[in-house]
């Protein structure tokens, strides 16, 4: 998109503004940068069809990023500010609930900013913009509550219930990455609900730390580590062309640990996997309590290597296991996405590989601000094809 006009003479549907939340300011700022490189190529192109230079005053900027903040008062209350006019604009406002590196004052204690004060601050950037913005588009990689997604007793249902918030205030549309479980959009059926899935950037950030994988059936498997990660497992497998296997998590639903029945034991379902590549594919790792059962598994059922691929890299429970298991050779490679803040501790990790989403992002954006399909972004096989077959040929 960086290299050609794609949008045939379609003008944006408004200029475009973004505003970020201090807790993804740096992943906004690298999705600004790319936004900027192709407004810049799509300018010149435009010149050239003698497009109007009116149709094109705002089009091509430094930046769209607009300066808005939550600042907060001694009760730990707060409020959202815009400091830039966003009036008439389309405007995407960003957010990562689950940075929890972010503090705040109440009272004269410190507080570390949970998921649910992100939602609350962006929903007050939302209602100091949506009465005069001509569009607003909230992007949440990582789907507030989206562990929340049903009910199986008497509970609450709160991603449900913070999506019909989103919507009720004005919300265009919302953007999410690898929801835990994306039904949960039907509990805003009327409303634009975009899932996207990082299947194209794993595979990318694959081969280029490993370069002597074989990718054919006999070399190489997919695994998920549960039955919710089925469909994301299938998918990859299917893109390379390899079979797919499955474990099953074994529960003592007699006791509730945490807030959940602890697993007695994993059950693999799937061919043998000695000698072979095997790669595990699943929306997050949170404790990696499951991930490194599974991975320390297929060791010991003589896999060769194990890559574990998730979108959000939460490590809730710190990196000494995970340092552990590397040392005792159960996993090799975990690739997770920069979508979520990771602490700058996980980048000297030997074991760790990031898959970069700024650039597919901010394709997203200019995309949907142009009002124009973005069919091609829900599926990147074209894509991965033409890096598996590059990769094979030597030439990635």
């Amino acid at each position: 998109m960086s290299n050609n006009y794609l949008f045939n003479d379609k003008m944006p549907v408004a200029p475009l503004k973004i505003a970020a939340l201090e807790s993804c300011t740096d992943f906004a700022n690298k999705v600004n940068d790319y936004i900027v490189q192709f407004r810049h190529n799509d300018y010149n192109a435009l010149k050239e069809k003698h497009v109007d230079s009116l149709e094109l005053r705002g089009y091509q900027k430094d930046s769209y990023l607009v300066d808005c903040d939550c600042p907060r008062f001694g009760s730990g209350e707060a409020k959202g500010v815009i400091n830039t006019s966003v009036r008439g604009s389309d405007l995407f406002v960003m957010v990562d609930v689950v940075n929890y590196s972010l503090t705040y004052s109440i009272c004269g204690h410190q507080n570390h900013m949970s998921p649910d004060d992100h939602f609350q601050d962006l929903k007050r950037i939302i209602s100091a913009a949506i009465q005069s913005a001509h569009r607003v588009n909230v992007i949440m990689p990582f789907l507030y509550e989206s562990r929340q997604h049903k009910r199986t007793k008497r509970e609450s249902l709160d991603s449900a219930f913070a999506l019909q918030e989103l919507v009720n205030m004005g919300v265009n549309n919302i953007i999410t990455f690898d929801a835990h479980d994306p039904r949960v959009q039907n509990a805003i059926p009327l409303h634009e609900f975009d899932n996207f899935m990082p299947t194209y950037q794993f595979i990318k950030a694959i081969l280029q730390k490993e370069k002597d994988l074989v990718i054919n059936k006999e070399n190489m498997m997919v695994i998920s580590p549960d039955e919710g990660a089925m469909s994301r497992a299938v998918y990859l497998a299917n893109n390379l062309g390899v079979d797919v296997g499955m474990f099953y998590k074994r529960r003592d639903y007699s006791q509730v640990v945490n807030g959940r029945n602890p697993i007695v034991a994993h059950e693999f379902l799937g061919s043998n996997v000695e000698g072979k590549t095997v790669i595990i594919v699943d929306d997050m790792i949170a404790s990696g309590e499951s991930m490194l059962d599974t991975a320390k598994a297929l060791k010991d059922r003589k896999a060769k290597k194990v890559i574990v691929c998730c979108t959000f890299g939460l490590f809730t429970n710190g990196f000494e296991k995970f340092d552990e298991f590397y040392e005792k050779g159960y996993i090799d490679d975990i690739i997770t996405t920069n979508l979520n803040y990771r602490p700058k501790e996980l980048f000297e990790k030997p074991w760790y590989a990031e898959a970069d989403m700024s650039k597919y992002l901010a394709s997203i954006i200019n995309t949907l601000n142009h009002d124009v399909s973005i069919s091609d972004f829900l599926s990147n096989t074209d894509r991965i094809q033409n890096v598996i077959t590059r990769y094979n040929n030597g030439t990635l």
